[in-house]
């Protein structure tokens, strides 16, 4: 791929969904963009998602964190703590994203709370926020025919309940990805 990929904070709320996540997991897996992560992100995807899902226990989500882990070895940042006290941002618990990103030397955090990231509060740390949608249409144009096999194989890793590629992409549509569903559209024979 590129000799310098994209490195790119995934907040917790872009972990969250499941078909969110399986996307941007395949990607970073595949060479598309270096994903990072904390602790306390993954924390906060689990704790938030077993409360809305009380059919999935935090046991189940832990496997998947351990699972996207062992994928993604790299990912996981440390040493950012020192950082958080000093940080700047609207909601104080949304700092330790902004350290992750830092202390990574992410240029970018991939979250839906733009609001939460303002530019004035990012930019002299050299990071800036964009939206999953932003996003995955940025890798898109940047490797288009990468990004849409990374997005055939994410469909395959749902062997259990392989959903036809039009319902691949409406449910990834459905999860706020509408820009992104519609250049699948485009390339639903690719993906299936």
């Amino acid at each position: 791929m590129a000799s310098k990929p994209l490195v790119a904070v995934l907040d917790a709320c872009v972990l969250y969904p499941f078909h969110l996540r399986n996307l941007l997991v395949q990607a970073a897996f595949d060479g598309l963009f270096d994903a990072h992560w904390s602790d306390d992100i993954h924390a906060e995807w689990i704790r938030n998602l077993a409360a809305n899902a009380p059919h999935v226990t935090v046991d189940r989500l832990e496997v998947t964190r351990d699972r996207m882990k062992d994928v993604l070895p790299q990912a996981n940042v440390r040493g950012y703590q020192s950082l958080i006290p000093e940080l700047d941002l609207p909601d104080p618990d949304d700092r330790h994203v902004l350290a992750a990103a830092i202390t990574g030397k992410a240029t970018l955090i991939v979250s839906w709370n733009i609001k939460d990231f303002p530019i004035e509060n990012l930019r002299s740390h050299g990071v800036a926020c964009i939206t999953p949608d932003a996003f995955l249409v940025e890798l898109y144009g940047q490797f288009p025919e990468a990004l849409i096999d990374s997005v055939a194989r994410a469909r395959g890793n749902l062997r259990k309940s392989l959903p036809s590629s039009e319902d691949f992409v409406g449910a990834v549509e459905r999860q706020g990805l509408a820009a992104f569903a519609a250049i699948l559209r485009q390339n639903t024979a690719r993906i299936d």
